[in-house]
Parts: structure tokens; sequence; C-alpha cells
């Protein structure tokens, strides 16, 4: 079952943004297509916005400075970001910025809207499931949802990788997203597994489940448990 989403697509390519917008109002969605940034002020107003597609190269404000300022405004909302840049520092890059998806052009269409449908279970959970606890990242504190459980605390390292893990398809992340996300490249992973350990254990405090935060064997974790970002 496709769950139905408000897009943004920025995109300055005439032909590409009027074909990414016929695909995936095709399956269903809302969609809107605008041709830079600046454009965004005009509909900012007129319709709640549940995921952005977003271009890097674009004219005026590029696409890290506005995932950057859109994800400092909107925290919940989804941002795939559509690029020709490929290395692995220009990744790295965009998921700092706070994409939840990096997608390298060319992109299928049939790719797009998969994980355009990936998000949307995080970006919609209300239809499927409540979640069990509800990460504040402007006040940096987490609690549990249905409960009296206590609030408690978290770290700007532990709310960002909460955030991440919360907003990430299938709630999973690898070393290298995790690592980029604190923003110590060269960091180990021995330091890598004392910041998740920190976090698990604060979950533990809220959630009382044990293994909030699971291992994925020379790939990275997984969070178990549903978090909603506010």
């Amino acid at each position: 079952m496709v769950t139905l989403l408000n897009i943004i697509v920025v995109e300055d390519h005439d032909d590409l943004r009027d074909i990414t917008v016929e695909t995936l109002r095709a399956i269903g969605h809302q969609v809107v297509g605008v041709d830079c940034a600046e454009a965004l002020v005009e509909i900012a107003d007129s319709m709640h916005v549940d995921l952005m597609l977003i271009d890097l190269n674009l004219p005026g404000e590029d696409g890290i400075s506005l995932a950057q300022r859109i994800r400092q405004g909107q925290p919940g909302i989804g941002i795939i970001m559509l690029t020709a840049r490929g290395k692995v520092s220009e990744k790295l890059q965009g998921y700092a910025s706070g994409a939840d998806l990096y997608l390298t052009k060319p992109t299928t269409m049939d790719e797009l809207g998969a994980a355009v449908q990936a998000l949307s279970r995080r970006l919609r959970p209300a239809a499927q499931t409540s979640a069990a606890l509800k990460l504040d990242l402007h006040k940096l504190t987490l609690s549990g949802q249905h409960s009296q459980n206590t609030q408690i605390n978290l770290s700007a390292h532990e709310g960002s990788l909460l955030a991440a893990f919360a907003r990430a398809p299938g709630q999973r992340l690898e070393h290298w997203q995790l690592i980029a996300l604190l923003g110590k490249v060269d960091c180990s992973k021995a330091g890598l597994e004392m910041q998740i350990a920190r976090l698990r254990k604060k979950l533990v405090q809220v959630s009382a489940d044990e293994q909030p935060i699971k291992v994925i064997r020379q790939v990275g974790y997984q969070l178990s448990i549903e978090v909603q970002v506010v």
C-alpha cells in the first residue's frame, strides 16, 4: 500500500523536473515542482510538506545550504538529495547537511519511487503505529509517548544520532553515515561504539527495551523502537 505524501521537487533542469513531478503524481502523491530555492517562498504557506527532493547544483542558494536550512526549521521533514555528485566526501557532506537519502544521477524513476515509499513509512507513521518515544530536538529531551516514563536530557550528538536513526529507511545507518553525522570523519569505530553505548543506555531508561539499538555486523546499527521527532 502506497502512503501518499505532499512533495516539493527543487530541480532547475526543466525536463527532469517535469518527469519527476509527473511520475510521483502518477503514483498518487501531491507534487509541486520549483526551479530554485528562492521559489519556495511562494508556496511555503500554501501546503504542508512531507518530503523535499533537492538537486544540489541550483541557481542562487545551493542544495546543501537549502537542506541545512530546511532541516533546522523542520526537523521531521523528509529530504532526498538528487545529484550528479557521487564522491564519498560529497555523500558525507550531503548526509551531514540533513539528507535522509542521497541518490546519484542518473536515477531511474522506479528507484526514486521506491526511495520515496521507503521514507513514507517514517514520514506518515500515524496511520501504521504510534511512536513509543518522543524526541524533542529543540529541547534535546527524550520521553515516552503513552506512559509516565521519566524525561531525560540528551547531548547535541545524541539528539542528532537518534533523529538520524528515526528518519533513516528501516531505521538503519551504516558506520560511515554515523561518523559523518558526528562531524568526525576520522573517528574510530571504537569511538562510535562509545557514542552508541551512551545513547543506548538512555533509550533503555525511557523505553525499558533492553536492545533499542542493535548491531548490524560489519555494516552499522539499527534502531529497533519507534521514535517521533518533533
